[in-house]
């Protein structure tokens, strides 16, 4: 069993960052991609960003691309995601999860491949 908490969420103001933590507890997640996605109200959860188990294969959704960054410290058992130039419609609950299967290549980007999901953290971007 995998246990995830999400960090790093709160209030930002328009084109300011937030750092995002996802650790992992319960057993070593470095055999396997770790994906994040985000909820906002009323909406459908998506797809922001994975990285493969070896950091190799890394995707994100086109809405973050060049603003988001995520990477991993397999000796913390921790993944991060960086997010600069933050803006309104980014603000959403992030959870952070982890694949089903281990050593895929490339990481997958569809939730249903995850089968360990945190509580998730707030971010909330003010315009």
């Amino acid at each position: 069993q995998v246990q995830l908490v999400e960090s790093g969420g709160g209030l930002v103001q328009a084109g300011g960052s937030l750092r995002l933590s996802c650790a992992a507890s319960g057993r070593t997640v470095s055999r396997f991609a770790v994906g994040w996605f985000r909820q906002a109200p009323g909406k459908e959860r998506e797809f922001v960003s994975t990285i493969s188990w070896n950091g190799g294969s890394i995707y994100y959704a086109d809405s973050v691309k060049g603003r988001f960054t995520i990477s991993r410290d397999n000796a913390k058992n921790t993944v991060y995601l960086q997010m600069n130039s933050l803006k309104p419609e980014d603000t959403a609950v992030y959870y952070c999860a982890v694949d089903s299967l281990a050593l895929t290549i490339p990481a997958p980007t569809a939730p249903s491949r995850y089968n360990y999901w945190g509580q998730g953290t707030q971010v909330t971007v003010s315009s």
